[in-house]
């Protein structure tokens, strides 16, 4: 196989090349692993690709390296432009595919915990789609197969074993899945390098560069006595938060700050960009698609451009919108992802443009009142960046003229929406109230449970339906962000809690949606078809410590 040279980092900030080089991670050919998901012998895949999660150090900051896991993929078969590496970046390559193409990937664990990939907003078969249950241990492989019946849009993969998912994210495992099709390339849209993919999360480093995040987490953490390692999911003893608080493993794992941490979510005071702690990144005189991924654990985003301008979105989590929407913010809750038309040909060179996230109050609710900011920040991973406060997230500056321009097209896509009347529970919608429980989450006061499914948790294949997500449950409420698998949904309908007048203008539900904002007292339904695949999948909060200490659970889509 030829290797293909990688992209340097000041090439992929400045934009150039993104649609078309071709770009390997120069891995040694896989050791043998068991293989625990046999290849189908009717399977014939236009791209094979393998895809390894492995221990790695990098330097993110002057000094030691930071160790970290991380992502790396080569293609086996297929367009070898399918992979495409970041460089000097923690984050997996962006995998980039087509509606229709048929792919496999071989995931390889090289961990030293249980992993699984999740293909998050791909339609898939429930085998594939990266259910904890499918978790595989260090050494093994897993076989992914699929066709990508999506829509073109900006999707992403990362882990999701139970108990040990926000563990894994936050230390570098996670990667953008970019789909192309035909409709969306007879657009005039901005490509090659005025196509910026860009991922924002927050993270905190200590002394010695190393991330700081849960205690007894993270590739350099030692096991227990016992040898294993510890990690949100097992320090419970199955007894949640209250109930394990005092127990060794809680003990060894951080006392309190740890356990409030899991009960509200981390919040790091650095912000990092596509991997990187720099946020300068240069564009030319040109109108841009910036493809933007909320990939933090916790943190939520209040969009903005510092001098004013409206942003100018044109596709959300499930692709292009019908029509542009044009906002003066955009709320990005952790999964989401925003795609805008940024326009700077009537910019002069020399310009810097910063986005910024905007103050907001009422992502903690009543809970930040009940316990008081300054303890919070301290149970939130220490970090000196709360919740909904002002600050910059990157800064674009315009350094070069570019030749020719682009129209931002008035029609973007034709989407045939599923219809409220077909619903077959239109007259009484299936309601999910977030609860909390002896200091553990849950949907309708239900925990996760590996398998389990509730009677009101089964639905019938080829019908629609309508859900509605409750988050009213009294002092204990917070936002949410509600993200149900194999899905991607319509929300015809939101009831915006009191308080929530700073973010309401900023939720864009034009468009295809699998993950959704659930401010405190917010009542949201979403509309959504269950087509192609029976099977077993999961809907749960993408703050990711809140989905390890139990909010999610499984759904049943029976033929």
């Amino acid at each position: 196989m030829t290797n293909h040279e990688s992209l340097t980092r000041r090439d992929f900030m400045n934009g150039v090349g993104m649609g078309t080089a071709a770009l390997l991670a120069g891995l040694p050919q896989a050791e043998a692993a068991p293989a625990m998901q046999s290849a189908s012998d009717t399977f014939e895949p236009d791209v094979a690709l393998e895809l390894i999660a492995l221990p790695r150090s990098v330097s993110l900051r002057p000094g030691r390296a930071t160790s970290l896991w991380s992502y790396q993929s080569r293609v086996l078969k297929g367009d070898p432009a399918s992979v495409q590496a970041l460089p000097d970046s923690y984050l997996g390559p962006i995998l980039r595919l087509r509606r229709g193409q048929k792919v496999r990937i071989d995931f390889i664990n090289r961990l030293d915990q249980p992993s699984t990939v999740h293909w998050h907003g791909l339609h898939v078969p429930d085998t594939m789609d990266g259910h904890p249950r499918f978790a595989i241990g260090p050494g093994e492989l897993y076989r992914y197969e699929f066709e990508v019946r999506n829509r073109a849009g900006t999707y992403w993969y990362h882990p999701h074993p139970h108990g040990h998912t926000g563990e894994q994210v936050y230390f570098g495992l996670a990667g953008l899945l970019l789909v192309s099709d035909e409709e969306e390339q007879a657009l005039p849209l901005p490509r090659g390098q005025y196509d910026l993919p860009i991922v924002i999360q927050d993270r905190s480093f200590d002394d010695g560069n190393q991330l700081r995040y849960l205690s007894g987490t993270g590739p350099t953490a030692r096991g227990d006595a016992s040898g294993a390692p510890s990690a949100p999911g097992n320090t419970m003893g199955g007894r949640g938060m209250m109930g394990g608080m005092m127990s060794r493993g809680a003990m060894m794992s951080g006392g309190m700050g740890d356990m409030m941490t899991r009960m509200m979510g981390f919040l790091g005071d650095t912000i990092l960009v596509n991997g990187r702690p720099e946020s300068l990144i240069e564009v030319a005189t040109h109108p841009y698609r910036l493809r933007i991924l909320n990939g933090s654990n916790s943190r939520i985003y209040k969009l903005a451009w510092q001098d004013g301008r409206p942003l100018t979105v044109i596709g959300t989590d499930g692709g292009l919108l019908e029509r542009p929407v044009h906002k003066d913010y955009v709320m990005l809750a952790p999964a989401e992802r925003v795609e805008l038309w940024a326009d700077f040909s009537k910019d002069d060179l020399g310009t810097q443009l910063t986005m910024m996230s905007l103050a907001f109050e009422g992502a903690m609710g009543r809970m930040m009142d009940m316990m008081g900011g300054s303890f919070m920040g301290g149970a939130m991973g220490g970090s000196s960046l709360a919740a909904g406060v002002r600050f910059p997230i990157f800064t674009v500056k315009v350094a070069r003229k570019a030749n020719g321009s682009l129209e931002l097209p008035d029609r973007l896509s034709a989407i045939s929406w599923p219809r409220l009347q077909d619903a077959v529970n239109r007259a009484k919608p299936r309601t999910f109230r977030i609860t909390m429980a002896q200091m553990q989450w849950g949907f309708n006061g239900r925990s996760f449970e590996m398998t389990a499914v509730a009677p009101n948790e089964v639905v019938k294949l080829r019908t629609t339906e309508v859900w509605e997500f409750a988050n009213d449950s009294g002092m204990m409420t917070m936002a949410h962000a509600i993200h149900v698998h194999d899905q991607q949904f319509q929300v015809p309908e939101r009831r915006h809690g009191m308080g929530n007048n700073r973010v309401r203008d900023g939720y864009v539900d034009q468009g295809w949606k699998d993950t959704v904002l659930v401010m405190p007292g917010d009542r949201v339904k979403l509309l959504m078809r269950f087509a192609d695949y029976p099977g077993l999948y999961l809907y749960h909060c993408h703050m990711l410590e809140h989905e390890d200490l139990g909010l999610m659970r499984n759904y049943r889509i029976e033929a």
